[in-house]
């Protein structure tokens, strides 16, 4: 089970990656094009600020190829080997896949490189529950 405190729930869930009490994102919706890379400056629980550096989010495309990779090889094996598709159907299957999920991917990308140099906070969580709670 995936819950709070894991990196895996940070990354899925595009969290802050040190309190995980709220989303990196301006608006949760990928599919939302036009703000698909729109990011809050800070966490409003825990001030962390996402952009560590200018230009920090550039690493993430090298991110995005791996995630990219790995969405071809899941749309090859379920469209030739599960389905029995061929090749030319397999590739457009790859093709469709990587348009139709660009948006997942190039999140997920942003959210696994930003949790390579942030981990989870117990203690500053805890401090952002209390905060939260008394209002």
């Amino acid at each position: 089970m995936i819950r709070k405190g894991m990196k895996l729930y940070s990354i899925l869930f595009g969290v802050c990656p040190k309190c995980h009490q709220e989303s990196m994102y301006q608006n949760k919706n990928p599919y939302i094009l036009s703000e698909v890379i729109k990011m809050e400056e800070t966490c409003s629980h825990c001030k962390t600020k996402y952009e560590i550096e200018p230009s920090f989010f550039y690493g993430s495309m090298y991110v995005s190829y791996g995630v990219g990779i790995a969405f071809s090889v899941a749309a090859f094996i379920i469209s030739y080997n599960m389905l029995g598709s061929s090749l030319t159907i397999a590739f457009i299957a790859i093709i469709v896949t990587l348009i139709g999920f660009m948006p997942v991917i190039m999140r997920l990308s942003r959210n696994i490189w930003i949790n390579l140099f942030m981990s989870y906070n117990k203690e500053l969580a805890e401090k952002s529950d209390v905060k939260t709670t008394k209002h």
